[in-house]
């Protein structure tokens, strides 16, 4: 398994019909609880005073992840920093 932390932000269009912004949230809403139910987005942070969330990831390769992300209907609005996670040797819990 590999651990991703995912940082995304969002820019929406100041100009977008309040339905279809509706209807992507809602659709954004279902896709991120899909995987969080499966165990593969582990959990969502939100960066406060931003539209923006930190996310942890543990997915089987760097294509699940790719998978994961192309799929979410905010992608084409949003900005992703991807960064791979390593255990660290002082971790008490590792």
């Amino acid at each position: 398994m590999a651990r991703f932390a995912v940082r995304m932000e969002v820019d929406l269009p100041a100009d977008m019909d309040p339905g279809a912004k509706a209807d992507l949230l809602a659709r954004e809403k279902a896709w991120s609880q899909q995987w969080q139910r499966s165990g593969e987005w582990v959990s969502i942070w939100r960066c406060v005073g931003e539209y923006a969330n930190l996310s942890i990831f543990e997915v089987r390769d760097n294509e699940q992840l790719h998978e994961i992300l192309w799929g979410l209907p905010l992608f084409p609005y949003m900005t992703m920093q991807v960064t791979p996670l390593a255990t660290h040797p002082s971790d008490i819990h590792a």
